[in-house]
């Protein structure tokens, strides 16, 4: 499955992953050899290569001819894409899409090999080991389309109210692949509606947007409550003939921030939320369709109504569930507790920078984003930090005005760049890495924002809080690591940061169990970060009531 709906009527397209691919180890004891893989997958989740890092060759073959997109949704964490064995693509990061074009395919059978390398190195700035686990391989479905010389690259919708009334812009993007400028006509159908763009002159070899706005009468407006969702529709014409369409999906909502609250349709947002990695012991970072669908499930089962996906741009079919449910995101680019060491790396700029590039042009549309972030725990408290954090916000507004935009920080009082974020963001484990009573801590913290950060008059949440607990460990003295202790710390927690007036809302660090590098297993038993309020195979623990019932009150 590709998405949760169609996405073209006119443009020819296949999934070429959802079967059997050649995976071909390149380097340990099993180099050369082949196996039969099904794909979409993680080469971990197969018996051999559940610590393998290296390179991994993934080898198919399909029918094509003439002009052909091939769109890769996710390879982990680099790839480098070869047709008929010359290559024709690369890319960093496992968690953004990225595409390819051949315009003159020889019509026939061809070979299509997508090298994948999870290996940390230098050239990786995102990438490293980390309190979560880098898999390797094709982990997200792989799409062939057949195109003409001029195609429609993505559409975005902006929503918003004026004077009472529902407005929206709508954004079209042509591309050229021809060596000579191509004439088209553009139509757009929404919500009753139809945008027509004449004569869009798109010059040889490269892009044209066109855009226009106009106003909706009798639609309703997307809500956690009631996720109403209108498609749009996009077609281009040439000399009266339909060439070529792409379909997506967007809701009539609109996130603003006014003083010290988040507004959903001029109503204040209470977030109740999870932190969410996309891993799973059967299926590494490659999570199925199914799995997703029954994570969510589980979410809202504790009457949880946002899930942070934590630490990068997640697999847009489970954004697309989340559409549909109304449960709203919180996304963020790929960074998780980078020094000013890490982010001096010579990549570290360029590749965060691309994540954040790639996912706001491929998830715009999702009405269920209410926020963007980027660069959690990272090196806030330094002059340097603060630049990249300067010039990462400068980016995402840059291309989306219509969403607010923070970064969860760790730096307590310590913290450079609150002045730069329309929502102030905390994690925060008191009971668990230190003793101080949750609501003192809270307290302390946020008075230091108001008093003499600026951050002051800015809408505030707890971006991660929470306890460790190992599924089955009980003892009568409640010690660390119990499910006992979890359930206590997370109730105080909770109570403390969902009692508290000035407070957006709360995340609880995570949902679910998951498998962290090799180099952290010092601190974590099991290899395994132990905080979820379920373990890595969605067993709830003590604390999953204790949850339901905060959520719920």
């Amino acid at each position: 499955m590709i998405r949760t709906f169609q996405t073209h009527k006119i443009r020819k397209q296949r999934e070429l992953t959802g079967s059997l691919w050649e995976f071909t180890p390149c380097q340990g004891e099993y180099k050369g050899e082949k196996y039969q893989i099904a794909t979409p997958c993680c080469w971990e989740s197969h018996p051999k290569f559940s610590g393998y890092r290296g390179e991994g060759e993934y080898t198919t073959s399909f029918e094509a001819g003439g002009a052909v997109r091939l769109e890769f949704k996710g390879v982990s964490h680099t790839a480098s894409v070869f047709l008929d064995g010359e290559e024709i693509a690369s890319h960093y990061n496992a968690y953004t899409a990225f595409d390819c074009v051949v315009k003159d395919l020889v019509p026939g059978k061809h070979t299509l090999t997508v090298r994948a390398d999870n290996r940390f190195s230098e050239n990786s700035a995102l990438h490293i080991p980390n309190d979560y686990m880098s898999y390797g391989g094709v982990s997200r479905p792989v799409v062939l389309e057949e195109i003409h010389r001029l195609y429609i690259q993505w559409i975005h919708v902006t929503p918003f109210q004026e004077e009472g009334q529902w407005k929206a812009k709508v954004k079209v993007s042509l591309k050229n692949i021809s060596e000579e400028e191509i004439c088209t006509a553009v139509r757009a159908e929404l919500a009753g509606k139809t945008l027509t763009w004449e004569n869009a002159d798109v010059p040889a070899g490269g892009s044209l947007a066109v855009e226009a706005t106009e106003t909706f009468k009798d639609v309703k407006a997307w809500t956690p409550e009631h996720p109403v969702l209108y498609p749009v529709h996009t077609v281009l014409m040439q000399e009266g003939r339909q060439t070529d369409d792409l379909i997506d999906r967007f809701g009539f909502r609109e996130i603003t921030v006014r003083g010290k609250d988040i507004l959903l349709n001029g109503e204040k947002l209470r977030i109740r939320g999870v932190c969410r990695h996309e891993d799973h012991p059967q299926f590494g970072c490659a999570l199925p369709y199914e799995a997703m669908a029954a994570d969510l499930e589980q979410i809202k089962d504790l009457g949880a109504n946002s899930v942070r996906t934590s630490h990068y741009p997640n697999d847009e079919r489970f954004l697309d569930l989340c559409d549909e449910q109304g449960i709203l995101i919180w996304e963020e680019n790929h960074a998780r507790g980078l020094s000013e060491e890490d982010m001096r790396n010579k990549n570290f700029e360029w590749q965060a920078e691309q994540v954040i590039r790639e996912m706001i042009q491929a998830h715009y549309n999702h009405p269920c984003i209410y926020i963007w972030g980027i660069l959690n725990e990272c090196a806030s408290d330094s002059e340097y930090g603060k630049e990249c954090y300067q010039m990462q916000f400068s980016l995402i507004r840059n291309m989306d005005v219509s969403r607010p935009c923070s970064f969860a920080s760790c730096k307590f009082k310590t913290d450079l760049c609150f002045g730069l974020p329309d929502v102030v963001s905390y994690n925060i484990y008191p009971l668990w890495y230190h003793d101080t009573p949750v609501d003192e801590y809270l307290d302390d913290l946020y008075q230091w924002i108001q008093n003499e950060t600026e951050g002051r008059g800015k809408p505030f949440l707890v971006t991660e809080v929470g306890a460790g607990g190992i599924y089955g460990y009980r003892n009568p003295y409640h010690s660390k690591w119990t499910e006992e202790y979890q359930a206590e710390a997370l109730e105080k927690q909770l109570t403390a940061v969902l009692d508290y007036e000035d407070c957006s809302g709360v995340y609880i660090w995570q949902f679910c169990d998951i498998r962290v590098s090799d180099e952290w297993f010092g601190v974590r038993p099991r290899t395994m970060n132990n905080k979820g309020i379920v373990d890595e195979y969605r067993r709830p623990k003590l604390c999953y009531e204790v949850v339901k019932e905060a959520f719920n009150g």
